[in-house]
């Protein structure tokens, strides 16, 4: 995923509501929550910005800061500390089990290992040219980091940190998912395909192509579907059966996506979209789904986080020339 900075206009995109091209029939149509921002957290620092991850045992965000990942306060915005020496920082990973955080340094092709409780730093191990994307996967009990620039994926240790294996991808990896049953998917930006691994094995168990889908960056999963939510340059959300491995329709969504996210509660997907909206369909049913809102952010919010038990999003931008944290909530 790429670094951002923007432009200092912040048009907001009108609110807005339309069908997905398999939108179901009105009858069966409920109307879900309506999401709007409550707070803008002026957090300050140099700096472009990329993912954002929650932490939902200490109630924290971390927010990857090119140099370093800021740890905040998800309920005050106060900056609690930061993790520093990240040359290209991209992603954040999290390891309950072990107690154990990893952030990617896309400059220098490394992951640094640190302590949950601390945020000390216990060290930084090879990964790929331009580390990007990283996702802790609970069934096999690796980190995988996604390497943009190298085409593959790096198997860590979580308790070391070190890199046990290199899988190759045939591509640029963007976002991950894991499905928590030893499957692990990823979204193959410049081939526009999915890839699914298997996580024991540590290699590519198939792939198959997002079309019309160009570029998919966010990837989000609704487990009991089966369902996986691909956002695409081309300003469409593809969505795909993880069973059949094809894609089973698509909906319109903003434009400069970047971020994607899945609420199995409300059975809402989002895009966080770069023009400043963040785009919200709902899944009537496994094979139905609309866009119900668009949702005005400001101009260059393209990474989100999701808090599942909250059901707050989480995106940050520039507000009026100071790096700022945005939290949408429901009416």
């Amino acid at each position: 995923m790429r670094l951002h900075n923007l432009r200092r206009t912040s048009p907001l995109i009108g609110l807005a509501t339309g069908l997905g091209a398999m939108a179901g029939p009105i009858g069966a149509q409920t109307t879900p929550p309506q999401y709007h921002v409550v707070q803008e957290i002026r957090l300050g620092g140099e700096g472009r910005w990329d993912y954002v991850a929650v932490d939902t045992a200490r109630n924290r965000l971390f927010i990857a800061r090119q140099t370093r990942v800021m740890v905040v306060d998800e309920k005050s915005g106060k900056v609690l500390g930061e993790i520093p020496n990240i040359d290209g920082a991209h992603g954040v990973a999290l390891d309950y089990a072990d107690g154990h955080g990893f952030a990617t340094a896309g400059k220098s092709g490394t992951v640094t290992m640190f302590d949950l409780a601390t945020l000390q730093v216990r060290g930084a191990h090879p990964a790929g040219d331009g580390a990007d994307a990283i996702l802790y996967d609970p069934a096999s009990r690796q980190v995988f980091s996604f390497n943009g620039h190298a085409h593959t994926s790096s198997v860590l240790d979580p308790r070391s940190g070190e890199s046990i294996a290199t899988i190759p991808l045939d591509g640029k990896p963007e976002f991950g998912v894991s499905a928590g049953d030893g499957r692990v998917f990823v979204n193959i930006e410049d081939r526009s395909e999915m890839v699914q691994i298997d996580a024991k094995a540590r290699k590519v168990a198939r792939h198959w192509a997002l079309d019309p889908c160009v570029e998919p960056t966010g990837l989000a999963f609704d487990t009991v579907h089966q369902r996986l939510f691909s956002v695409c340059s081309n300003q469409l959300m593809a969505i795909s059966d993880a069973k059949s491995g094809k894609v089973i329709g698509t909906v319109p969504i903003g434009g400069r996506v970047d971020g994607a996210g899945f609420d199995p509660e409300t059975q809402l997907a989002f895009a966080s979209n770069g023009e400043g909206s963040l785009t919200v369909v709902h899944e009537d049913a496994p094979s139905h789904f609309r866009r119900v809102a668009t949702v005005p952010t400001h101009e260059g919010a393209r990474t989100m986080a999701l808090d599942l038990r909250t059901h707050r999003i989480f995106t940050i931008t520039m507000v009026s020339d100071s790096f700022a944290l945005l939290v949408l909530d429901r009416h």
